[in-house]
């Protein structure tokens, strides 16, 4: 809470009384639902109702996705899990679009948000994030028969399959590389095994991922970018009560191996350690 903030409490107490009335009998809906994303004693509200509001897309395997029995599963609901039983609270999962998981946060619809989100630099300027749960690196698929790149120094001049949104694009443009778009990574490696590109660039994760599936395809990684990509649990910003509590329950999870269990349960291997 800032300073003006403060000052101006007793004031807001007496309007927040009066707009809760106001709105309860227009709307029935009361007040603090819609002060549910006030960041203030976060952790408190969240113990006190016994209950944290989780954001996750529920479709994105695999994370977060609905197994053959209907029941939401996957690495990033089941950390969530565990993370709300070191809280002492109950997980409830909100379901929610990609496009929507930001805004639902923003609205106070849910209290963290638990899906592959990348703390990068433009997200921390509006929100708080906690220790990361887990850590990806951009890789490079080629050919089997491909030896003439070895490095991230030899994409300069190649054809590399990308999706234009990508950070894996931005990493191959940096390095040289011409950017042949396609819209997913099944497609790029297709244009890779038919030689109309040289290269693939995505997520070590997300490449295991499709040699898992496709153990006969003919491609190779080659290299990994040094610099990792950290998924953390996305938090209101000026949650400190609640980011400190979660990121303390985070380190638990992976000092008693729970983490890395999940890890290999859902993702083939490790991903919770650089």
């Amino acid at each position: 809470m800032s300073d003006n903030s403060i000052h101006a409490l007793s004031r807001r107490g007496v309007l927040a009384a009066a707009l809760g009335s106001a709105l309860l009998a227009v709307s029935g809906t009361p007040f603090t639902a819609l002060a549910a994303s006030d960041p203030v004693d976060a952790l408190a509200r969240i113990k006190a109702k016994g209950e944290i509001r989780i954001g996750t897309e529920g479709v994105f395997v695999p994370y977060s996705y609905h197994d053959e029995k209907g029941v939401l599963t996957g690495y990033d609901v089941e950390l969530a899990r565990a993370v709300a039983a070191k809280l002492g609270v109950q997980p409830v999962f909100v379901e929610s679009s990609w496009d929507s998981l930001l805004a639902g946060v923003d609205a106070g619809r849910f209290d963290i948000v638990v899906n592959q989100v990348e703390a990068n630099e433009a997200r921390r300027q509006k929100y708080d994030f906690s220790v990361p749960y887990m850590y990806d690196h951009t890789a490079i698929l080629v050919r089997k028969d491909n030896d003439s790149i070895k490095t991230f120094e030899d994409l300069k001049g190649k054809r590399a399959a990308e999706s234009a949104t990508a950070n894996s694009s931005r990493i191959a443009e940096a390095y040289g590389a011409r950017i042949v778009g396609v819209q997913d990574f099944a497609q790029a490696v297709e244009l890779v095994v038919s030689r109309r590109a040289d290269t693939a660039l995505n997520s070590e994760l997300s490449i295991a991922d499709f040699m898992r599936k496709k153990p006969d395809a003919p491609v190779q990684v080659v290299a990994r970018y040094e610099k990792a990509e950290e998924m953390c649990v996305l938090i209101p910003k000026a949650s400190t009560s609640l980011r400190t509590a979660i990121d303390q329950a985070i380190e638990a999870l992976r000092a008693d191996g729970t983490l890395e269990k999940l890890s290999e349960q859902f993702l083939g291997r490790d991903f919770t350690t650089k």
